[in-house]
Parts: structure tokens; sequence; C-alpha cells
């Protein structure tokens, strides 16, 4: 009996909130048509309603009031078609009401009649007004979404971009400047060949420059791969993560450790990506202002939580840093923070340097897969 109970509550709970949906949908497609109307159109429908409810509270007298449903067209009359609409059926249903109750209604004198006509003509127009300041804020509320939907997207939009375009500048590296160079690394080590086979002097020269330009090249691809960091994928984070301080390590001679980085089951790619350059913008803020010795970044999974660390030694963030104003970078990150539903934080540690993490829930990223994949479809 108590299993019975219990799965009744259970699917009470689960109907409850599909049946308001199901009503919040239908107000708001009827709204929608009415407003879509002439106004003609709905000034008729109330006025018939009014006169409805003007008969039903005749034939009941006025012991049986019916005066509360009066305010039923006014309030459809404001929010479909405004206030002046709604302050002439507040005007008519006090009419009606006057009407309806002329035969039995107790007062002795006209004036005491009157005067309860006046007080709940008061009340209409008060009704009015409520109404009125309800539509207002719900239309404010529905502006401000919009308004921050409009950003959100384009926020989306400029990081899609700025994505893009360094994918297309990591691609243009790799296959274009470093293939060029190289071909002129190749062309120098043909040339110190013949001149060492001729004897000539200059051969070591063209061999400095051969192995100058070889390494020229190898930069260059290791910068193109943390540009475009191609194996971002469904378990290639942590892989990627390693390459990442490894490329950064040997381009900026500070070294870099990535370890405890686990491999993490992102079926989405751009969750990755995010994930991915976050690490990345925190590892080039501790190189270019911390004045770190080493740097840290660490990835676990601890009770279904994702974690991302990026810690450094140097001497820690400004004291005005750590806003979304600081700089573009920050912005950037806090932005793909939030596109991942996770918490970004910032932190000044007591025996110096920054640690930059990144929290979020698996079950948020399993979400946003579905999510990704319902806009896509």
């Amino acid at each position: 009996m108590d299993n019975d109970a219990m799965n009744a509550s259970t699917a009470i709970a689960a109907y409850k909130p599909e049946t308001e949906a199901r009503v919040t949908r239908l107000w708001v497609a009827a709204t929608d048509v009415m407003r879509s109307q002439s106004i003609w159109l709905t000034i008729g429908v109330m006025i018939i309603l009014t006169l409805l409810i003007g008969w039903l509270d005749y034939i009941t007298g006025f012991e049986v009031t019916m005066f509360i449903f009066y305010g039923i067209p006014i309030f459809l009359s404001v929010w479909w078609a405004g206030n002046r609409m709604g302050l002439l059926i507040a005007l008519l249903s006090g009419v009606v009401w006057w009407l309806a109750n002329m035969n039995t209604n107790p007062y002795e004198t006209q004036i005491g009649f009157a005067w309860a006509l006046f007080n709940r003509q008061v009340y209409l127009w008060l009704v009015v007004f409520a109404v009125t300041a309800l539509r207002n804020k719900q239309e404010s509320d529905a502006a401000r979404i919009q308004m921050l939907e409009e950003r959100r997207q384009l926020e989306k939009d400029i990081v899609s971009v700025s994505e893009h375009e360094q994918q297309r500048i990591g691609q243009d590296l790799h296959d274009g400047i470093c293939q060029q160079l190289a071909a002129i690394s190749c062309a120098a080590r043909v040339l110190a060949e013949e001149l060492q086979a001729q004897g000539f002097q200059s051969a070591n020269d063209a061999s400095l420059i051969e192995g100058s330009l070889s390494q020229v090249v190898m930069e260059a691809r290791n910068l193109a791969r943390g540009i475009f960091p191609v194996h971002v994928d469904r378990s290639g984070l942590a892989a990627a993560l390693k390459d990442l301080g490894k490329i950064m390590s040997r381009l900026t001679g500070i070294p870099i450790v990535v370890n405890d980085c686990v491999d993490v089951p992102l079926d989405a790619p751009e969750v990755s990506m995010n994930l991915y350059r976050i690490a990345q913008e925190a590892m080039a803020n501790a190189v270019k202002h911390s004045s770190a010795t080493e740097i840290r970044v660490t990835m676990k999974i601890e009770e279904e939580m994702l974690e991302l660390r990026v810690e450094d030694n140097g001497k820690g963030m400004p004291p005005t840093s750590g806003t979304r104003s600081d700089g573009m970078g920050l912005r950037t990150m806090h932005y793909r923070a939030q596109a991942l539903q996770a918490v970004l934080a910032i932190e000044q540690l007591s025996l110096g340097g920054t640690l930059v993490s990144c929290r979020v829930q698996m079950k948020d990223l399993k979400q946003l897969k579905l999510l990704n994949d319902h806009e896509e479809n």
C-alpha cells in the first residue's frame, strides 16, 4: 500500500509540471492569436462575455453575486488589447452590474446603491491598473530575455568565429608557411652538400642556415598544433593538454607540467575544445603576466565533478584582475565556462601564484551534448 501511494505521488509530481507547461503553451498561443486579430473582434467577444456574466448575476439575485467574475473580461481585455480597452470593459461591467441588481439590491435609497456602484467601479479600475502593470512587467521581462538570448547568441558567434579563425590560421600555418620553410630547408641542405663536395668553406654557413630553418619549421609546426589541435575530440583532451604543455614549454622556456589528466569521455567536440581553450588561455596568462618558473596543469573527476586546474608559482594576479572587464582573454574564458555551465574561478594563492580552476558537473556536460544534438537536428 505504501509503494502504491509512493508511485501515485511520483506520478502526480511528474504530471504537474507537464500540465503546467501545456497550459502555459495554450495561454501563450491564445494571446498571440488574439493580439494579432482586429481590436473590434476582441471588443465584441469581451462585451458578449460581460453581458453573459450580467445575465447570470441577474438570475442569481443579489445574495449570490457574480461581481467577482466581471474581472475576467477586464483581465482579458487589458492583456489582449491594452488598458484603454480594459477601462471601457470596466465601465461596461459597472453598468451591467447596476442593471442586473437594480431590482434585487437591499439598499433602501438610491444613494446607497449608487455609492455601492462607485465602490465596485473603483475596484474594477484597480483591476485594470493591476493587470496593466502585470502586462508591462511581462513584456519587459520578455524583452530582457530576448536581449539576453541575443547577447548569448552574439557571444557564441564571436567565440565561434574566433575558433574558426584560429583553426584557419593554424591550418594555413601548417600547410603553407611550414611547407615553404621545409622546402627552403631542403634547398639549403642540398646547397650545403654541393658546396661541401666542391670544397668551399661556405658549406658550413649553408649547414648552419639549414639547421636554423629546421628549427624554425619545428617551432612553426608546434605553434600550428597549439592553435589548431586537431586531436581534441571525444577522448583526446588529456593528450592534447599534454602536447600543449610540451609545445608551450619549448616555445617559452618555462616548465609546464601536465599530470593527473584523466581521459574524460566527452562526446561533444565543442566541450573538449572549450576546456582546451580555457587551459590554453590560463597558461598564456601565466607565461605573460606572472613571471612564473613553473606551471602545473591537472584534470580529474571526483564525485561526477570534472575539474580543470592551471596553477603557477608566479607573483599572482594584479589587484584589479579576475573581473570580466579586464581583457578579451578573461572574458572569453568566462564565456566558455558559461557555455559549459561550469564555474570558473581565478584565485591568488597564499604562498604566491595564481590558480585558475574550471569545475563542471558531468551530468551538465551530458545535458549540453543532448541540447547541441537537438539544435543540430
